[in-house]
């Protein structure tokens, strides 16, 4: 499943959502910017940022981590101090680092250099399979949860929240855009789900306003129909049949045969 973007979507749609995993959420919430930072001259690219208007605030920076990485934590300070040295030294900071769980985490002999730094207040790590959430978590904090939530409560859990955001968000502005989080989510989560199960779950209206949801379902149906083209191959069928057949461009078909050799 590709974190990332689902996290990076998060904390743009609900910023107070990391703010409740810090678990301190600042009083002007919207003087905050979420964004990403590439830093000049360098390799780096911060993927999460959170950058307050006010100066005498703290920046906030995250990192997702779904794998297991021994460098994480240099790599993290590396971009942070680098970000510090080329735009204000005196800037205040602090820095979270979402694991999906604890087992991701460097062992103590791979973070020794860094640990007077995890065991600050600069920094928090948060492990989502050890989160708990009830009925009154806040809905981001529920959100982020489902990342890693067992698909046998998945789909209860997410049709509890998709119930939820309707009858809190009655402005369609505010809505949709909750709504598309949790379908990619599903769609990421279950990518074999088909468009029936899909508006069953969300509604048709809903479901046909949610862009990114129509794209991963397309997506999907390509990746299906391009697993099926080794089987035409052996059964003698040429490039163009199978483009013809599968309804899809021939370069595409191309391609695929050629990742096959």
């Amino acid at each position: 499943m590709k974190t990332d973007h689902i996290f990076y979507r998060i904390f743009q749609e609900l910023p107070e959502t990391f703010f409740q995993l810090w678990g301190e959420v600042p009083g002007k919430i919207n003087d905050y910017r979420f964004d990403s930072v590439e830093l000049k001259q360098t390799a780096f690219r911060i993927d999460g940022v959170f950058l307050p208007q006010d100066i005498d605030q703290p920046i906030y920076f995250t990192e997702v981590q779904f794998q297991k990485d021994e460098k994480i934590y240099l790599r993290l300070f590396s971009e942070i101090f680098t970000y510090l040295r080329d735009n204000d030294p005196n800037l205040r900071w602090r820095a979270m680092i979402i694991f999906k769980s604890r087992s991701f985490e460097p062992t103590a002999r791979e973070r020794e250099s860094v640990q007077p730094f995890l065991d600050s207040t600069l920094v928090k790590r948060i492990y989502l399979n050890e989160l708990e959430v009830s009925e009154t978590t806040p809905l981001g904090v529920q959100i982020v949860q489902l990342v890693v939530e067992r698909k046998k409560q998945f789909l209860d859990r997410v049709t509890v929240l998709i119930n939820r955001v309707k009858q809190q968000f009655t402005d369609e502005n505010d809505r949709l855009p909750i709504l598309n989080l949790l379908s990619i989510i599903v769609l990421e989560k279950l990518p074999q789900m088909s468009r029936k199960e899909l508006e069953a779950m969300f509604s048709m209206n809903d479901l046909k306003q949610t862009r990114f949801a129509q794209e991963l379902m397309a997506e999907s149906k390509i990746e299906g129909k391009l697993e099926i083209i080794p089987r035409l191959l052996a059964k003698g069928f040429s490039v163009a049949e199978i483009a013809e057949t599968l309804e899809l461009e021939i370069e595409q078909v191309r391609q695929a045969i050629a990742k096959l050799n």
